[in-house]
């Protein structure tokens, strides 16, 4: 299983958002599906997008909420440098 995260360009965020974005989101996915550790990637491109690719439905619905969690909770576990 692979994960794609796409931001849109047009979208502000501060230094080191992607990066932090990618750790926690990795770390995150790690927990649920540990087979597949360090297989996410988080990118700025003209949409947002989530691809999840060589996973069954019910992975890719539990990764989108995943990654709705982690965006939601950025406060928590994103500093700025």
């Amino acid at each position: 299983m692979r994960v794609e995260v796409t931001i849109a360009r047009t979208t502000t965020l501060p230094p080191g958002a992607i990066d932090a974005l990618a750790c926690e989101l990795s770390r995150r996915i790690e927990q649920q599906f540990p087979d597949f550790a360090n297989r996410v990637q988080v990118r700025y491109a003209a949409t947002n997008n989530l691809s999840v690719l060589g996973a069954g439905k019910e992975a890719k619905d539990r990764v989108s909420e995943i990654l709705q969690e982690t965006w939601e909770s950025a406060e928590d576990w994103f500093s700025e440098p």
